[in-house]
């Protein structure tokens, strides 16, 4: 029986995919990728081509679009589980890749939670993947978590209320996809003294990738879609 992989491809770099992701991308027949615009490449696909044969394997690339507000988004879902299902209904293995990990506020899971109720006899099996927030830990030398303490990963969604709160509760704050709000969190930050205490990561793993101890030269910037800021109470 046909599968479907989630794929995480990792944060940017190819050589942080798993042994195991490499092995399924070269041997699936469909591989699909998503874009957040119809006219836009997709970042994930651009991590994993060189491990991809073209003249032998289908590349999908499919629409997702990337707003704020999500109502209407449903029928882009639904095509894009419809495309994968038509493939597995011919025999077809598909991988469909996606940055990061598979299971932590990935494109893929919009179209997961449709395969477990449109198509539950569809086979899923999930890879998982270098997270960005790893992989930012990782370069910019500020460790996740020790011993006893406890860490908080918000999305971009959060209020300045709701930020503060968790800042003053956990050890280790991630904030993810912070560049429309940034200036917004480092006002929070300097109230509770903590603007020295953090770290900006931007598009971690790739050719781009840029790391930035100093947040106040950060202000007003337009920032990259992919980047996060990781904010700890206690330096090691």
């Amino acid at each position: 029986m046909a599968v479907v992989y989630a794929v995480g491809v990792g944060p940017g770099d190819p050589e942080l995919l798993t042994r195991k992701a490499e092995r399924i991308l070269r041997s699936v027949d469909v591989i699909c990728a998503p874009t957040g615009a119809a006219e836009g490449g997709s970042y994930a696909l651009s991590i994993v081509e060189e491990f991809i044969d073209r003249s032998r394997q289908e590349v999908l690339v499919q629409l997702f679009p990337m707003v704020k507000d999500m109502k209407g988004l449903d029928p882009y879902w639904e095509e894009a589980a419809d495309q994968v299902a038509q493939r597995i209904a011919q025999g077809k293995d598909v991988a469909f890749v996606t940055i990061g990990d598979p299971f932590l506020y990935s494109t893929y899971l919009y179209i997961h939670r449709i395969f477990l109720t449109k198509y539950p006899e569809i086979k899923i099996e999930v890879v998982p993947g270098i997270s960005s927030i790893l992989a930012s830990s990782a370069v910019s030398g500020l460790p996740l978590g020790l011993g006893a303490e406890r860490i908080a990963i918000l999305p971009a969604t959060y209020e300045k209320d709701e930020l503060k709160r968790t800042l003053e509760e956990f050890d280790t704050v991630v904030l993810m996809k912070v560049n429309r709000v940034f200036d917004a969190v480092y006002a929070a930050l300097k109230e509770l003294g903590r603007e020295k205490s953090g770290v900006f990561v931007r598009r971690v793993g790739s050719a781009d990738e840029e790391v930035h101890h100093d947040l106040e030269a950060l202000l007003g910037q337009k920032l990259d879609y992919l980047s996060m800021l990781i904010v700890r109470k206690n330096q090691l």
